[in-house]
């Protein structure tokens, strides 16, 4: 799976990966892109080229924090419309205690679900092919 998330919140990416990772009966690849190992790129087309082929392509679902940041961040924009371009399936998870989520991740997610493991657990498998 892909996690799409921004790295000015990555507390949340890593609180969601430590959830996935102590999940029972659950295992996945994660095909993220972490701050500390940025894809080596110098066009942003050869950026977004990258994500498309390394990091979405191979994956059965894209997962996406959908914290209101994700409204105005034009990288997680841009890996849902990857996403869906290669059909894959968009689940928006509403970040831990969260009042808001972003309407633009509402819209183009498959499913929405809150944070808690076994939703999140049950919706990839739902969503995987």
């Amino acid at each position: 799976m892909f996690i799409s998330h921004s790295w000015d919140y990555s507390d949340e990416y890593e609180r969601l990966v430590e959830l996935l990772d102590q999940a029972n009966y659950f295992e996945y690849r994660n095909y993220s892109v972490p701050e500390e190992d940025a894809i080596d790129a110098v066009t942003e087309n050869q950026l977004e080229e990258a994500l498309q082929e390394k990091q979405i392509k191979p994956v059965s679902v894209v997962i996406v924090l959908a914290g209101l940041y994700s409204t105005y961040s034009d990288w997680i924009g841009k890996e849902i419309r990857i996403a869906e371009d290669e059909d894959k399936p968009i689940l928006g998870v509403e970040p831990w205690g969260s009042d808001r989520t972003s309407d633009y991740v509402e819209r183009h997610a498959d499913e929405m679900v809150r944070w808690n493991t076994s939703s999140i657990v049950d919706s990839v498998r739902d969503l995987s092919p």
